[in-house]
């Protein structure tokens, strides 16, 4: 990813009380997704999250900790080596982080990291491999739980289709609980996509209201693409067209569909299953 506008100077460390510090102003504007795509950057909460970023090398802009957990080893140990990678650290009050967070009861710790998304280009399948691409979806909350079970089954990425919502605003960051640092993530136009798919040796899977055939018979060595429509509409035409194969999960009470996010982890957990 290119460089972009820093938030405040790399390698620092500040104390910070005050409310209206302007490095507090611009960390707190990270929730707005125009702030967001203009410095690169997004913010996610909590230790773990900061941890997790850290152990697999991802680019950690910034981590905020309050005076209660100065003293925690954990938190000395990640805001050290944050500080060692050239990233700031701020040591600072709850009620700045609560402005920062947005939140009456923000977590202890909070990080500001550098986005990345990986090239279509370089995602290259190979046998066994399970992949997730998700056509217009529109919930973060969605989109972050989906990652976490992308993640939880191995999958190897999650490729969003079209116009997507955020992966990095904080309700989908939140909701990835840290898995966001573990799967790969990759945002391409639909035709691009489509032609991606074409020549990538991928079998495509993709859930249809029209489908006749079982979700129980999806499982093979191939690797598979699991593709996924948007939360009303469902697939489109032109990916549901595009999927050599195409399933439904049955409904036997009155519901007539699931939430997007548990028919994503069902079709997932039943492409694992037999594997062990």
């Amino acid at each position: 990813m290119t460089d972009r506008p820093a938030i405040a100077a790399p390698g620092a460390v500040k104390q910070i009380t005050s409310l209206t510090n302007p490095i507090v102003k611009d960390i707190r504007g990270l929730a707005m997704k125009k702030h967001r795509d203009e410095t690169g950057l997004f913010l996610g909460e909590g230790l773990k999250l900061v941890t997790d970023a850290l152990e697999e090398s991802w680019p950690v802009h910034t981590i905020c900790f309050a005076a209660a957990v100065r003293t925690n080893e954990a938190v000395t140990r990640a805001a050290a080596t944050v500080h060692a990678r050239g990233g700031m650290v701020l040591d600072v009050s709850e009620q700045v982080l609560g402005k920062i967070t947005r939140r009456d009861n923000p977590q202890m710790v909070v990080g500001v990291f550098r986005q990345r998304l990986t090239p279509l280009a370089e995602v290259r399948p190979k046998a066994g491999d399970i992949f997730v691409a998700l056509e217009q979806v529109r919930d973060p909350g969605n989109l972050g739980t989906i990652a976490r079970t992308a993640d939880s089954v191995g999958a190897k990425g999650v490729i969003l289709v079209g116009e997507t919502c955020d992966p990095f605003s904080m309700e989908a960051v939140r909701a990835t609980m840290g898995s966001l640092f573990h799967v790969p993530l990759v945002r391409t136009p639909r035709d691009a996509f489509l032609a991606w798919a074409r020549t990538s040796g991928a079998r495509l899977v993709g859930t249809h209201l029209k489908a006749t055939a079982d979700y129980r018979a999806v499982a093979s060595p191939a690797p598979t693409v699991l593709v996924m429509g948007n939360e009303q509409q469902g697939l489109t035409d032109a990916l549901a067209e595009a999927c050599q194969v195409r399933v439904k999960i049955p409904m036997w009470g009155k519901a007539d569909s699931l939430n997007l996010a548990v028919a994503t982890g069902v079709m997932l957990y039943e492409l694992r299953r037999g594997e062990r």
